[in-house]
């Protein structure tokens, strides 16, 4: 018997205006009540908040009910896959130690459904991008972030969302080419056996077809919310405002 795997990218949590948030977060935990009885595993692929700093002793204050309904969700022994991305990347051990999830620093190799699936947030993936790949190895870095622990979370959290805009201007402004550049990473990955290349990151919503394997990505929730589905051999593009309604297929473009 098959079993069903949700994904969720890019919702940004803390981007918007506080009334804009607020209604996404209810639209998210609705979305995560819908999982706890409707999925096996659910993949998070980077960027659930638009800047996440994580202290010791102390995480960042909001969206209390999100993080709720993640500990709801691994009560009920559904598998929580969460991909740090280029926003949300300043974890230490809160989501595996208080909620379960397995936390990824970078893509994934899995099976699901005896389906080859190669899963990352895509950060650092696009071609010609090399400015941020050096900005990544100073971000991740474990001793600068450990030294920047030592600041005030007033300060460091607010330090952490200004540095969160600059890289989504960096990304918006950055000329990647005509083509989608992960769409020549999907490539490379189908024509070494996977069947489906899941990222997110660049926005933009796409579910392309290369020979034996596809290339999906979930866009944002910033845009048009969604998330996507996978039971047996069929992955689907769910618009969040038809949940729980399955789709019948999506348009093979990019939006």
């Amino acid at each position: 018997m098959s079993e069903t795997y949700l994904f969720i990218s890019d919702v940004h949590l803390g981007l918007q205006s506080k009334q804009i948030e607020k209604n996404k977060e209810l639209s998210l935990v609705k979305f995560l009540n819908f999982a706890q009885e409707n999925c096996t595993e659910l993949f998070i692929v980077g960027d659930l908040f638009d800047y996440w700093f994580e202290y010791r002793r102390v995480y960042q204050k909001g969206f209390f009910r999100t993080l709720t309904a993640l500990q709801d969700l691994a009560e009920k022994n559904v598998k929580i896959h969460y991909f740090i991305g280029n926003h949300d990347f300043m974890h230490r051990d809160f989501f595996s130690n208080e909620i379960g999830a397995v936390m990824h620093e970078d893509p994934i190799d899995v099976t699901l459904n005896n389906k080859r699936f190669f899963i990352g947030h895509g950060d650092g993936l696009v071609k010609n991008d090399i400015g941020y790949n050096i900005l990544k190895k100073v971000l991740r870095n474990k001793a600068i972030q450990f030294l920047y622990s030592w600041l005030h979370p007033d300060i460091g959290v607010s330090i952490a969302s200004g540095t969160s805009r600059r890289s989504r201007d960096y990304t918006t402004k950055k000329d990647y080419g005509k083509e989608d550049g992960l769409f020549d990473t999907a490539k490379s990955k189908i024509d070494e056996g996977f069947d489906f290349v899941l990222f997110g990151h660049l926005h933009k919503k796409c579910y392309l077809k290369y020979k034996n394997g596809y290339y999906i990505n979930l866009g944002s929730w910033l845009d048009e919310p969604c998330y996507g589905m996978f039971n047996g051999d069929k992955f689907e593009i769910v618009e969040l405002s038809r949940m729980p309604v399955n789709q019948s297929g999506i348009k093979q473009e990019c939006k």
